[in-house]
């Protein structure tokens, strides 16, 4: 009989990659969990939850580093307990700071523990890679799919995407069902313009959900309109910086960048953010950028509140699961068949699109929430609002770029353990219009008219 152990010895290292691929991190999302926090404790618990995810990043590397075991056990005691022990210290941060305000919350304790997701397609094609690596569905306590590839280009590691994560848009369905239009709604759009980013504006910060954490989002952001923006911005700072805009907008919207992974050292290949943690190849710059606010189908809309904040989609869709997914993939001239959760692969002559549609719904007395989401909402199947939300300008951010006709090697950045998942796609954006805009904007969208 085979010793186990002299078995795993002899493992080649493509045999010992095949039995790591397709594993990540998954930890429940304390952020969401938390809709209840005092207005005088976010700013330290922000600081926290960031924490977290620089915890679940370098657990994920200790997952994901070559030569590691794959094996139940090790994963156990190398990468989950020590996670699981620092998430526990965090959490009980957490619960103090609240408790300096309110009654402290109970059951944060049982969002500690943590397991190992695997993406059963990347580990196929792994195994297929290296044909005699012993199965890796034992690896570790498990939940569902994706992988961890190896090698970047530029020499980083690199975690996706799959070629199973890419689809020929031609072979999907038309898919869109757009609401009726009633006399009572509003038909308008108001347009800004704002650049591709000519100026390259990047970081990896994330001013509303990681304020004051620098490389709050462990991915590189794209940026237009606002120029000041980054983690330390204050809503003083932003409404007194210069924006790209031309109507003089002083919004904030920016996404993950698309990059092109062609084996470019970009100027973060050696940065967190960046090639650190595993957001390789060339950065794109789109091709266009169309920002617009649209009406209700069913109603008129009001006035945002200066600084409003809204957070589209989930960049932790793939380990969080898609109740708050909003990603929107496609290719011109097939926009009636959207992606959720697959990249397209267009034909010659056709960009990608990346589309977020924005919640459109809002509470009526709140710029922000605890956990970014709960202020807003998206509208209902017929475009009415739930009870006590108000309809507001849906702002849709709609971006293309050109690739080689049917292109796979493209990924959006993502946190490490998202492993660049499309599903966790988003968008972000701060309103900084000044009164006198909103008011057009609204009169504008209300009236029918197509402005901007």
């Amino acid at each position: 009989m085979t010793d186990n152990n002299a078995s795993a010895a002899k493992e080649t290292p493509a045999q010992q990659a095949a039995a790591r691929a397709g594993m990540t991190v998954k930890c429940p999302d304390v952020a969401t969990s938390l809709s209840n926090v005092p207005q005088q404790a976010r700013p330290a618990v922000n600081n926290e939850l960031a924490k977290m995810d620089s915890q679940v990043a370098d657990a994920y590397q200790r997952l994901a580093e070559p030569g590691a075991k794959a094996d139940q056990e090790s994963v156990r005691t190398r990468v989950l307990d020590p996670l699981a022990s620092e998430r526990r210290q965090t959490l009980d941060r957490i619960a103090t700071e609240i408790e300096k305000v309110q009654p402290r919350p109970s059951g944060l304790d049982s969002l500690a523990a943590c397991t190992v997701k695997r993406d059963e397609t990347a580990a196929a094609d792994a195994q297929a890679a290296a044909p005699n690596t012993p199965a890796a569905g034992d690896a570790a306590p498990a939940a569902g799919a994706q992988g961890t590839g190896g090698q970047g280009a530029g020499g980083q590691q690199q975690s996706g995407p799959q070629r199973a994560d890419f689809v020929d848009i031609r072979k999907v369905k038309p898919n869109v069902k757009n609401p009726r239009v009633q006399a009572k709604g509003s038909k308008g759009t108001f347009s800004s313009r704002c650049g591709r980013n000519e100026n390259k504006h990047f970081n990896s910060d994330n001013v509303i959900v990681a304020p004051g954490v620098g490389n709050g989002a462990h991915h590189m952001h794209d940026y237009v309109g606002n120029k000041k923006t980054d983690a330390f911005a204050s809503n003083q700072v932003l409404e007194s910086a210069g924006t790209t805009c031309t109507n003089g907008d002083r919004s904030t919207h920016y996404w993950p960048v698309l990059r092109l992974q062609d084996g470019t050292k970009e100027f973060d290949a050696g940065a967190p953010g960046g090639g650190t943690e595993g957001n390789v190849g060339r950065i794109l710059r789109p091709t266009s950028v169309q920002l617009s606010f649209k009406g209700n189908p069913v109603s008129k809309v009001v006035e945002m509140p200066k600084f409003l904040r809204i957070i589209t989609g989930d960049a932790k869709a793939f380990t969080n699961g898609t109740a708050n997914a909003n990603a929107s993939w496609s290719c011109t001239g097939f926009e009636n068949r959207q992606l959720k959760d697959k990249y397209p692969v267009c034909p010659k002559g056709s960009n990608v699109v990346r589309t977020f549609k924005f919640q459109s719904c809002w509470d009526g007395k709140n710029i922000d929430s605890a956990n970014h989401r709960t202020h807003v909402a998206f509208a209902r199947a017929d475009g009415s609002c739930q009870q006590g939300f108000k309809a507001i300008p849906q702002l849709v951010q709609r971006i293309t770029y050109k690739l080689a006709p049917g292109a796979r090697n493209f990924a959006v950045d993502s946190f490490p353990e998202q492993l660049h998942k499309p599903v966790t796609d988003h968008g972000d954006f701060i309103n900084v219009m000044s009164q006198k805009l909103m008011k057009q904007a609204v009169s504008c969208i209300n009236s029918g008219r197509k402005c901007g």
